[in-house]
């Protein structure tokens, strides 16, 4: 089994010979190395190029240990290019490479050379690497399959294959394993293992168990709105323990850097501007966060707008959480009242509302989930996702409502 990645490859396939450092950024283990060494290097053999004009390095092999260092890099890959001809150099996990930035200012002032880089973390992507780089890089995120890319290649029903989706989630190595067991075992081994081993000793995490039980407490709260203050509250209310604001800002924020998690700002629709606090935190992978709390309070509503938060930012989109302002009278008194619209998505000039309702048995349920929708004063689409429509249809205040499936894999619906 192959998952093509056709989606991530495209976009790999017109970023060549643009004169930028093409940057292949996503959590580990969600395919990066593959996509640049197996599908883009097939690709450039299939397009007449040489195999000796390929100069591929993964880092992260015991055999270029050595080359990590620049000084032997550097001239290693100027003694390669024997010619005029175009020179693809594929590194992987570039961050282990020393001085790093450096060497790929230097590696694209070569005429010839065509560089693509991948990494695990957005260390490299920081503020002071970005002004390295002066506007060379071109940044490529891959995440881990979406329901879409898993379907490709699953061998049944769409329904049997969301079940087991909403499960393990997407990352490649686990998917194609072939028991549960082993999926559970693997999910869990890369979470302790790899992602929360890698963060602590990046940012030298002195409170190991304490950054655990953020984990934790995100993990059993997704699709909540959250802050520092928040968590720090919960952790002395429940936890019986104390941890500062500023100390669970940086643990979010490693975790994001991390691409464990990403947030999800909320936006006042009608006023138009940000509002700071609080956010929602979703998981990159839902398996991941079904392993951290032993696969405990699988609540399939809140997994479902998880899914549907990965879908949006894979597709292109900027996601927020919306926030509609509505007044009325009760008693009286003048009441003001928030409504929630799970998520505001804009690409360029496309914008969207989507509600994510896992059921919508009746008219009442219905006229719920419209509510937010239905106080926006402007044209743009408005959509309810569910998990028990059988067909897209639209309600009488013109609402499209479409099943997660058919939301998942027909891209029409947000075009």
């Amino acid at each position: 089994m192959e998952f093509k990645r056709e989606f991530y490859l495209s976009k790999l396939i017109l970023k060549k010979h643009n004169g930028l450092i093409k940057v292949v950024t996503g959590i580990r283990r969600c395919g990066k190395s593959y996509l640049l060494f197996s599908l883009f290097k097939r690709h450039l053999l299939e397009s007449g190029v040489k195999e000796d004009h390929i100069i591929e390095i993964p880092f992260d092999s015991f055999e270029n240990k050595r080359l990590r260092d620049p000084e032997v890099l550097y001239p290693y890959i100027k003694n390669a290019i024997q010619d005029g001809e175009m020179y693809y150099i594929l590194l992987d996990e570039v961050q282990l490479l020393g001085e790093f930035e450096s060497v790929l200012n230097g590696l694209i002032r070569i005429p010839n050379a065509d560089v693509y880089v991948t990494g695990s973390n957005a260390k490299f992507l920081s503020k002071d690497i970005i002004t390295e780089f002066r506007g060379r890089g071109d940044e490529l995120h891959i995440r881990p399959l979406s329901f879409g890319e898993f379907m490709s290649e699953y061998q049944g029903s769409r329904r049997d294959g969301w079940d087991e989706y909403v499960l393990y989630g997407g990352l490649p190595p686990v998917v194609l394993l072939p028991t549960p067991e082993q999926k559970i075992d693997l999910l869990k081994k890369l979470f302790e293992e790899t992602y929360i081993n890698d963060i602590v000793a990046r940012h030298n995490v002195k409170n190991k168990e304490e950054f655990e039980e953020l984990i934790n407490v995100l993990a059993s709260g997704i699709g909540s709105l959250t802050n520092p203050r928040k968590i720090t509250n919960t952790f002395i209310s429940q936890k019986a323990k104390k941890i500062s604001a500023n100390t669970v800002k940086s643990y979010l924020d490693y975790l994001c850097d991390a691409f464990v998690v990403s947030r999800a700002d909320r936006y006042d629709i009608k006023g138009r501007k940000y509002i700071n606090s609080p956010q929602k935190y979703y998981f990159s992978d839902v398996g991941l966060r079904n392993a951290r709390i032993n696969f405990r309070q699988l609540e399939e509503n809140h997994t479902m707008e998880n899914i549907l938060f990965n879908e949006l930012l894979m597709r292109g989109f900027n996601v927020d959480v919306g926030v509609v302002s509505t007044k009325s009278l009760q008693d009286g008194k003048q009441q003001r009242k928030q409504l929630e619209v799970d998520f505001v998505c804009n690409k360029g000039p496309k914008r969207f509302y989507i509600q994510s309702a896992f059921s919508m048995p009746d008219a009442e349920k219905r006229k719920q989930e419209e509510a937010s929708l239905l106080r926006i004063d402007d044209s743009f689409g408005k959509i309810i996702v569910t998990k028990d429509t059988p067909a897209p249809w639209h309600t009488e205040n013109g609402v499209l409502v479409v099943s997660v499936y058919d939301f998942l894999l027909n891209p029409v619906f947000l075009s």
